[in-house]
């Protein structure tokens, strides 16, 4: 099953709001998360509910699923965060 079928929200927000034309979204993360809160509003609460499920298939590799899944378009660390602080700052602004 791809990460498309499994996690869809998750990643229409990494390969969409984050991927390479993120700067249409925002330039900062917390901008690019208010603008998917504004364009989906009924699907973010699947996004929280799809990263705590990431979190629990992967509790000893969550960086490296992560990668697997979206390196190619998307690592959060020249962001200035690693996979776990970038996954919690996501569900951070999503719940604000």
């Amino acid at each position: 099953m791809s990460s498309s079928e499994r996690y869809p929200a998750m990643d229409h927000l990494m390969r969409t709001y984050f991927g390479q034309d993120f700067d249409l979204f925002g330039e900062t993360v917390p901008e690019i998360v208010a603008c998917y809160k504004q364009d989906s509003p009924h699907d973010y609460a699947n996004l929280v509910r799809e990263i705590d499920s990431f979190r629990n298939e992967h509790p000893h590799d969550l960086a490296i699923a992560f990668d697997q899944m979206y390196g190619r378009g998307f690592s959060p660390e020249p962001w200035g965060y690693t996979v776990a602080s970038f996954l919690d700052e996501i569900q951070r602004l999503l719940n604000e």
